[in-house]
């Protein structure tokens, strides 16, 4: 690769090629959304989610952003603001990981194994390290009230336009309805 735009342009373009529905905002490639599907055999199977993908001028030698937009129980997302907690993706990146690893094995890893002792969500950490059944089922509820292809097809799709929906009332990205939009990426 002779420079990181090159290669940014290259893995969004795999991603895109891929069996995953990417979204891109503002017309660019630095900013995208995702459809994301829970891992079989898992509470999160079946799951549908909105994942935000921003990526820095300096990508790949800089991780992505990455957060989900539609709500989802788990100990290392944040359920308000969507913000996911991965080591791979927020401390030991490397150039060697593309868009791909992210989707096809980094997130479905993330749900697979949850690392309850790093949380961001203490709710759902608790609950997995107290009752891991009642974990299981709020994740399953989760999944049929906030993931399912119906969700993410009303969450900040207006933003390519544009447009501001009348769910979208704060400027961080919160909806008013926070049932039906978990938030955006940290920067």
């Amino acid at each position: 690769m002779s420079s990181p735009s090159k290669r940014r342009d290259m893995d969004v373009m795999k991603l895109m090629m891929s069996d995953y529905s990417v979204e891109p905002i503002n017309d660019g490639i630095n900013e995208f959304n995702v459809e994301f599907h829970g891992p079989k055999e898992s509470p999160y199977e079946g799951g549908v989610w909105k994942v935000r993908v921003e990526l820095a001028d300096a990508y790949p030698y800089k991780s992505p952003s990455i957060g989900f937009l539609n709500k989802i129980f788990h100990p290392n997302v944040d359920e308000l603001s969507g913000s996911v907690c991965l080591d791979v993706i927020n401390q030991s990146w490397s150039p060697m990981f593309d868009l791909l690893n992210v989707f096809e094995v980094f997130l479905p890893q993330l749900l697979l194994y949850p690392n309850p002792s790093d949380p961001l969500n203490g709710d759902a950490a608790s609950l997995m390290m107290k009752d891991k059944v009642q974990y299981e089922q709020k994740v399953k509820e989760y999944c049929e009230r906030y993931a399912k292809k119906e969700h993410i097809e009303n969450t900040l799709t207006d933003e390519s336009e544009g447009e501001v929906s009348d769910d979208e009332a704060f400027s961080d990205g919160r909806s008013v309805s926070d049932d039906e939009v978990a938030g955006r990426v940290d920067p």
